[in-house]
This record gives C-alpha cells, sequence and structure tokens, in this order.
C-alpha cells in the first residue's frame, strides 16, 4: 500500500477501535471518503486479518479489531509518528507523562527498549525527573552503545532495574509484548506509540 493507503486504513482502524457498532456511512464521513471505497477497505481489512466483522439482528453490522488489527494499528500509528512534523513534540511530552508514571512508582532505575529516535528524546527528557536511563535493550540493534549509554541485544545482559520503558517505532507492540514476558507489570510505553488499546486487549 502506498502512504495514502496507510493514513486511511490507520484512521479506518482507529475508528472501529473507538467503538465497534459504527456504521459504514459514519466510517465513510469520518474518513472523507466515499462508501464504495469505505466497503472496499472494510473488506481488504477483513481479509488481512484486521478486522472481525459480525452481523446483528436488523441488517446491521459490528466491527472488531483482531490482534493482529491491533498490531498493525500501532505499527502504522510509529510509522506515521516517526516522519511526522509533530512528532518530536508529541514524543517528548509523551516521555515526560511517562516519566512521571515512573517516579509515582518509586521506579529510579530504567531500561529504554528500542533504539529509535524516540529513544534518543527519551533519553534526555529526564531532566527534572530523579530518574537515570542505564542503557538500552535491542536485540536488532549491532553497535554496542547509543549516546554513550549501553545497548544490550541479550535479555541475559540486561542489569536489574525498576522498570522499562518501550521505545522501539518499527514495531513497538512486538517489543513490549518481549519486554513484558521477562518483567511484567515493569514495562510501561509512551502515549506517543499508541498502544494502550492492544495492551489491554493483550492483558
Amino acid at each position: 500500500m502506498d502512504r495514502k493507503d496507510d493514513q486511511v486504513t490507520l484512521e479506518l482502524l482507529g475508528a472501529i477501535e473507538e467503538r465497534s457498532d459504527v456504521s459504514q456511512r459514519h466510517l465513510s464521513a469520518k474518513l472523507g471518503i466515499a462508501l464504495g471505497l469505505t466497503n472496499s477497505y472494510l473488506k481488504r481489512c477483513a481479509r488481512k486479518g484486521y478486522v472481525k466483522i459480525q452481523e446483528v439482528p436488523a441488517n446491521r453490522y459490528l466491527y472488531y479489531l483482531t490482534p493482529k488489527g491491533l498490531a498493525e494499528k500501532s505499527r502504522l500509528t510509529a510509522q506515521f509518528l516517526s516522519t511526522s512534523l509533530t512528532f518530536y513534540r508529541q514524543a517528548a511530552e509523551a516521555c515526560n507523562d511517562v516519566f512521571w508514571v515512573c517516579q509515582s512508582r518509586g521506579w529510579r532505575r530504567i531500561v529504554l527498549c528500542g533504539v529509535s529516535d524516540l529513544a534518543e528524546i527519551a533519553s534526555t527528557r529526564t531532566v527534572g525527573h530523579p530518574i537515570t536511563v542505564v542503557g538500552l535493550y535491542d536485540p536488532g540493534y549491532h553497535r554496542g552503545e547509543l549516546l554513550s549509554l549501553p545497548v544490550w541485544r541479550d535479555w541475559r545482559q540486561v542489569p536489574e532495574v525498576d522498570g522499562f520503558v518501550v521505545t522501539d517505532l518499527a514495531d513497538p507492540l512486538t517489543m513490549y509484548r518481549r519486554v513484558n514476558e521477562n518483567a511484567p507489570e515493569r514495562v510501561l510505553a509512551p502515549a506517543v506509540l499508541g498502544l494502550d488499546g492492544a495492551i489491554k486487549k493483550s492483558t
């Protein structure tokens, strides 16, 4: 799909996540595209396993995001944010918010999970918080450090810390799940990644 297709798909998945009983006519108006095109996007998302369609009485339909759909929504969200002019402002605010949560939980030492622009932003937003980023975890990163911080590819190398913050932009949901398996209830994701719905569904 091209960028326009990705954008429509992201908006469609987001609208369905907000409200399962939305009508195709409402979706058409929300997305700003023709009703027939809306129907085509819905069918395409259903074929790809992103959306489950359930028929209910009175010729109505309910639409649900599948786990695969939630993952695709988070992937597209991260993809668009990484190229957005507002990304740095939104990311900075989201990192600041997540560090307030860390502080409220008494977390002092954290690891960022995923080498990315978001990780670089997060590493500079600890100012004003009694929090230290001790390093990063990223199985796909082949250099030993980022911004003078160590990067561990193997989970067994990660030192004992208070908590973990997801900063992966390529596939944030997979990173969240991977870290949560090793450190349950000690993982946070900045709101800018759009993972709230997917995390709730997976718990």
